[in-house]
Formats: structure tokens, sequence, C-alpha cells
């Protein structure tokens, strides 16, 4: 079977294309499971959690006792303390026997548990385990956050942690390390002791050490995937420059990376649009995203989800992207620690930012379908479309100049705090739906802020940069014209757009075009 690019359940090196994690496995064993470390691996959903623990087993495998478990689909787990003590004893049994433990070893671990002290008697079966086994045993749990809510996962808790510190004093054998994954940090995580009881902080898992790996893909990661697919399929790709656009897009989201591979392997190549080759290149990429950004997928829905149980955490993405507001980044803010542990929110130089462009473009997506109905803007876009392509591309010119038409017959007599808060929203509403099924757009996040904002639309390979900005008095509009120039000669492009929302009572709206050093502007004031 020829292998695949994998997004669901377990990446395996000889079945699928994988990033080579090699070095951070490596470092996992020599930084902590060498060294005794309790910790837990927490990030976001389909972030390779799964797959890090299955090739750190294969390769421990050697040295030691690997039993690796998953709270899954282990619900009736914690109906009792009995039932949790019963059910790690069955998983782990069946993981001894799958590594030919001694027939003793085994016999011993399978007698049964007191009905009295089920988890005192667990404790003591470990300490017997680990004291008979040649090799140090390592436990991972998978999934470990499922059952997260309640006592008797703090018993299973403080039952590892027990061990752990006498084992420190020399008092009992235990676990050489134990591994706790999830999207959640049960070391501080809010565990619902009682349904009576307000929601609290309370987790004994205070001896687990910091987890540091990076697990988000680099360049380097994702062309090591995309070299192993090219020594098989010569399609003469520049491996560099597709692995660049990738992470440009993703931040090296592990599911987000893979996903956008598959989908140019499995939908696009040998097709009527792209051959094996130019499947691989920029306008393949990019042709992959905006299949990405237009499927469902468990990501997007989750993402969905989060932000309808948390509105707190949906103003905040609001504020960001359309109203280019800095909040400081600190994990102790609750809310921000939420977006982080989704996945959503990452730092970028002290301040909050999205994750990444595809989560960027799929919220403000989101957040403007909501808008879109009933808005004539949006409306007057979508129903008159297919006057802004001629010959297949798009005519940008155009384009500014109707939203110059439409603002100024529907929005020109609102108030300038409307305009202030909204403007940005009127304008991707106008354009969506005109670049919507062929083109792609993103905003610049390095130049955003409360009074300017840059956006790149790519169609078909043309790239269009148009800056949004609020009219700050001449001096500042001179310096805006200056950097929009600048910009251009940054992204080698010759024309740029410039919309400038303008609340002087005598202003002098209407279009110009602009031209420094071979390059044009053309300029919109409403």
């Amino acid at each position: 079977m020829p292998k695949r690019f994998c997004i669901t359940g377990t990446c395996i090196p000889e079945k699928n294309y994988m990033v080579d994690i090699s070095d951070r496995i490596d470092r996992i064993i020599q930084d902590y499971i060498e060294n005794g470390k309790y910790f837990t691996i927490n990030r976001a959903r389909q972030y390779g959690k799964t797959t890090t623990l299955y090739l750190l087993e294969r390769r421990l495998q050697k040295d030691y006792i690997v039993l690796s478990l998953s709270f899954e689909a282990a619900d009736e787990y914690f109906h009792s303390l009995e039932t949790l003590a019963e059910g790690l004893v069955l998983d782990i049994g069946e993981c001894l026997q799958n590594q030919r433990v001694s027939e003793d070893i085994l016999a011993e671990w399978n007698r049964p548990l007191s009905e009295k002290f089920p988890m005192r008697s667990l404790g003591m079966k470990i300490s017997t385990l680990c004291r008979s086994s040649h090799k140090k045993i390592v436990l991972m749990i998978d999934e470990v956050d499922k059952s997260s809510d309640n006592q008797i996962f703090l018993s299973f808790l403080g039952l590892l942690r027990d061990k752990y510190l006498k084992w420190q004093q020399g008092k009992d054998e235990t676990f050489q390390s134990v591994i706790l994954a999830g999207v959640y940090d049960v070391k501080t995580l809010k565990l619902k002791l009682h349904p009576q009881e307000e929601t609290k902080y309370n987790s004994p898992w205070n001896i687990a050490a910091d987890f540091q790996i990076d697990m988000n893909f680099n360049c380097k990661d994702i062309s090591s995937m995309l070299k192993e697919y090219e020594s098989e399929y010569h399609t003469g790709m520049n491996i560099s420059e597709v692995s660049e656009l990738i992470y440009d897009y993703t931040s090296g989201y592990p599911y987000l990376v893979s996903r956008i591979c598959q989908i140019i392997d499995e939908r696009l190549a040998g097709t009527d649009t792209f051959t094996n080759k130019s499947a691989w290149t920029r306008s393949g990429v990019l042709t992959a995203i905006k299949i990405l950004l237009k499927e469902p997928n468990t990501l997007f829905d989750d993402l969905t989800k989060k932000l309808l149980d948390h509105p707190q955490l949906k103003e905040m993405l609001q504020n960001i992207l359309f109203g280019g507001i800095d909040f400081p980044y600190k994990r102790e803010t609750p809310i921000i620690d939420l977006g982080v542990t989704f996945g959503f929110l990452k730092d970028k130089n002290g301040i909050v930012a999205v994750s990444n462009r595809i989560f960027e473009t799929q919220l403000y997506d989101m957040f403007l379908a909501e808008m879109a109905v009933n808005n004539k803007l949006y409306m007057e876009a979508s129903t008159n479309r297919s006057q802004f392509v001629v010959s297949g591309m798009l005519q940008m010119d155009l384009v500014m100049q109707k939203f110059y038409e439409y603002y100024e017959e529907i929005y020109a007599d609102n108030d300038q705090k409307f305009i202030e808060e909204n403007g940005r929203k009127l304008f991707l509403l106008y354009l969506k739906p005109i670049i919507n099924g062929t083109g792609n757009y993103y905003i610049e996040s390095r130049t955003r802020d409360n009074r300017r904002t840059d956006i790149i639309v790519d169609y078909k390979g043309k790239r269009f940069i148009i800056e949004l900005k609020i009219w700050r008095g001449n001096e500042y509009h001179m310096r805006g014209e200056q950097q929009l120039f600048k910009y251009l000669d940054y992204y080698k492009e010759e024309k740029g757009y410039l919309l400038s929302f303008n609340f002087n009572k005598h202003k002098q709206s209407g279009i110009q075009e602009l031209e420094y050093n071979g390059k044009r502007i053309l300029e919109v004031i409403v």
C-alpha cells in the first residue's frame, strides 16, 4: 500500500508521510523520562499528542516497560473508586501481557484487589510490579481530561502523587515516569467536585514538571515530510518554497499542515486543473487552503462550539480582528489562558494574537457570515459579483470604485463612532462575496492596529494589497501613503490600494491615483 498523509488517529511511519520528530522524542526521553519526571502534554485538539505518545512508546520499549493507556472510551471507569481501580488493573494487565513479562509478575498483578480499599490496593500492586520488573516502567495515559471533573479522578492523581513523593524519599517503588496527555493541563485544571459545589482549583498534580517541548512544525519539519513524498513521486516541487508557504498560513499547526498536503495529494494532483507537478506550487497550495476553509471538519466545528460556549473569548477575538486592539499576553488571565489552551491564541512579542492565518480567516468568515444577513453592502456585492471578474481575473480597481459608490450611498451619513468600529467589517463584507470561491484573503498582522489594516488578496496567483486606515490628519495620512509604497516594494508589487475613512466635516471624498518610484496607489477616500 502506498503511503498517505494522515489527519485522523495515529500517524504510522510505515503507512503515512510524517514530519520527522525524532529530535523531539530524543529530548523528551533525555530531559524528562531519564530524569524521572512526571509531566503533562497538554495541547489543542489534533495537535499530534497521540502520535507523539505512540512514537515515544516505540522508542522506549527496548529499555522500558511501557504502559500505554487511554481514557478515550473509559467513562465507566469513573463511576466509583472500585471501577477505576479494576479498570486500570485490566488495562495495565493487558499491556504487561503484550510486552511478555514473566508469568509470575503477571499472576501477581492479576490478584484480586481489596474490596474495602481499592486504591490503596492498586498502589501496593504498582509498588510490587516496579520492584519485580527488571526494567523501569513508564505510564502513559492519553485523553486524560475526558473524565477529569470529579473526585474519583482526583483520587487517582493523589495516588500517583503520594507514591512519587515517597519514591523521591526512598520509601517506595513506583513508575519511572508518568505522562498524561490531553487538551487541558490537569496541573491547573478547574475540577468540579460535586454538582452543588462551585468549580474550584484543586489538583494534586503539582508534582509535574513543565513540558517545554514545542510541538508546532517549523519549515524544516514540513520539508522533512515533503522530501519523503518527493523521493517517491518526483514532482519537481520547490520543497523550501512550498514548506514556507504552508508554514506562513498554518504557523505549524500539525493538523492544518497535514490536511493541506493531503488535499494537494488526493484532490488536486493529477486532475484536469493541476498536474502532479503544478499541484505542488504556490497556486496549488492556495487552492488547497481555499478548499480547507470551505470544508466541514472537526477542528473548525470545535472552534465554533468553543466560541458559543465562551462568549468572552469570542468578543476578545472580534476586538483583535476588527478593532485592532492589543491585549497584553498573560496566561494568568483566564480568558487568554482558555484561548491558548484551545489553540486559538498565541504570544506575539508580548501581545495576544490569533495563532495562524487559517484560523484568522476562518474567524473572519464566521463573524462576517453572522453580519451578512440583510447587510446592504454584502447584498450589492453578491448580486453584482460577475462584473468584477473579466477574462477570469479580478478587477480590483472596479472593486474599489464600486465600494466607494455603494458606501457613499448607504453609509456616508453614519456617525464617526459607527464607522471607526465597523469600517473594516463593511469593506470585508463587501469584498468577501466577490472573491469567494476563487480567491483567498488574509489580514497582515504585522501592520494591523486600531488605525491601520493591510488586507492581502490572492486571486489565481495575482496578489492585491489593500490598506485600510482611519484618517488622523494630513501628516499622518502622508506617512500612511509612504508606508504603503514601502510595503509594495517589500512584496514586489507594482500597484496597491488605499482605503481611507475620513471624518473631517469638510473632507474631499473621491478616488485618485498616486505614483512614487514606479509604484502606483489607487486611493479611495470615503
